[in-house]
């Protein structure tokens, strides 16, 4: 898969270093995977959600995280819309992603 974009990975590091490992593990999966599908996703992510117009979500590190992606299983493209904590996955409006 084309994960786009690891700056937002990047990003959240830097701010929450503990989350780097899960994180660079997430996206090394991620990058590898070929999916077709949400089932294949799920066999790779067993607590992946979809939450509905192409958005998945991803608990991260022991469900610390939440990763809110876009998946285009055509084109094999992951697009990082969101990540954070849990207090801030509750204020996202998944419409507005």
């Amino acid at each position: 898969m084309v994960v786009i974009s690891y700056r937002t990975i990047r990003e959240f590091i830097e701010i929450h270093p503990q989350a780097e490992d899960a994180l660079n593990t997430w996206y090394v999966i991620t990058e590898k995977s070929d999916w077709g599908n949400f089932h294949e996703v799920k066999k790779m992510f067993n607590t992946v959600d979809t939450v509905g117009n192409g958005l998945y979500v991803f608990d991260i590190k022991g469900n610390h995280y939440r990763l809110i992606a876009r998946i285009i299983f055509r084109v094999r493209t992951v697009y990082i819309k969101f990540i954070g904590t849990h207090k801030e996955y509750d204020k996202v409006e998944l419409d507005q992603l």
